[in-house]
């Protein structure tokens, strides 16, 4: 064999041994993915789940919704029996009417007690002058009777009318403070009855309040997931009745290891790929993240990344976008989230965004 024949044989020999190790190599990159700029984890659709429940106890009456139907905010869902509220309202009114009575009677007799007073006070006015008239009598009675012109019998009479007079004013002055005590004990009663009534208006109104509450309502958009009650059914307060899930606010939990959890900036762009949607690329951004290590959650399987302290993070999706493709938004879809560490690095084309039309 001449050398050039040797040299040839030589340099396929070489190009076979690098074909042999970079063609593995470049697998191994390609399942890790883009570069080093980037890292990814594993994890699941979620969203926030609400629960609609009843606020008191009773008989669930009516549910107008099924699962899986979407609902918009303020959307009556389900209505409990307002069957013993409304007998409790009606009782309620009635003794409103009733406070409302008692205070017409209450500022009647607060009326008459002060025209009574009135009438009192001219009374005492009246018994003055007369006291007045007849001290002014005796005098001159005395006077006249000091020098004999009158009998003994006309100085007894002034006498007997100034006491007379002396009396019936003290008469008068007790009415009239008996008739302020009246006008202050029918002022306490109005106040009461209007006390009554400020209570029974609230009474209607807390019934009113829990009539309202008893039609559950949807407290945002969303879509019904799970019917847990059933008509006809008696809940406790509190009881559940349907379960949300809000479609707007919607995210993929996932777990980092420490190395890299460090260089995730809240606010930083992610990817993610679902394994039920592999041609769509959704755009998020980190939300959270945790600020204490954990575990790796049991859903890893291989014991090395089991011993790894990991991070929690969440990728929120926009609210906007969710809105505008709520009809394929879906919980609970397993996938892939992208995050890009490096600001440098560019997304590369097989993670350029890409959506449903």
């Amino acid at each position: 064999m001449d050398r050039k024949y040797r040299t040839w044989i030589l340099r396929i020999a070489a190009v076979a041994v690098v074909v042999a190790v970079a063609v593995p190599a470049w697998r191994a990159m390609r399942s890790q993915g883009p570069g080093e700029g980037f890292v990814s984890g594993n994890g699941r659709i979620e969203a926030t789940e609400i629960d609609i429940a009843a606020k008191t106890g009773g008989r669930l009456r009516e549910v107008m919704v099924e699962e899986g139907e979407f609902v918009v905010a303020g959307q009556p869902l389900a209505r409990m029996d307002t069957q013993t509220l409304q007998a409790q309202r009606d009782e309620a009114v009635a003794q409103l009417a009733q406070a409302r009575t008692a205070v017409a009677t209450a500022r009647f007799y607060v009326t008459q007690q002060r025209s009574q007073h009135q009438a009192a006070v001219a009374t005492v006015a009246q018994y003055q002058a007369a006291l007045d008239a007849a001290r002014q009598r005796l005098q001159r009675t005395r006077s006249l009777a000091a020098q004999s012109l009158v009998s003994q019998q006309a100085l007894d009479d002034a006498v007997t009318e100034q006491a007379s007079a002396i009396a019936a004013l003290a008469t008068a002055r007790a009415q009239t403070a008996a008739a302020s005590a009246a006008i202050e004990t029918a002022g306490s009663q109005m106040i009461g009855a209007e006390s009554a009534v400020d209570a029974a208006a609230a009474v209607i109104a807390r019934i009113d309040a829990e009539i309202e509450d008893a039609t559950l309502r949807s407290p945002r958009d969303g879509r019904v997931q799970y019917r847990i009650a059933h008509t006809d059914e008696v809940l406790g307060g509190g009881g559940k009745v349907l379960n949300l899930v809000d479609l707007s606010d919607v995210y993929m939990t996932f777990f980092l290891p420490e190395t890299v959890a460090g260089k995730v900036a809240m606010g930083g762009d992610v990817r993610i790929v679902l394994d039920a949607a592999p041609e769509y690329v959704i755009p998020a951004t980190v939300s959270f993240v945790a600020s204490t290590a954990q575990f790796t959650p049991k859903t890893v399987e291989t014991a090395s990344e089991r011993e790894k302290l990991m991070f929690r993070v969440k990728a929120k999706i926009d609210r906007d976008l969710l809105k505008k493709h709520i009809a394929y938004v879906k919980t609970g879809v397993p996938g892939v989230a992208w995050l890009k560490i490096d600001e440098q690095a560019q997304w590369p084309a097989e993670l350029a965004v890409r959506l449903p039309e």
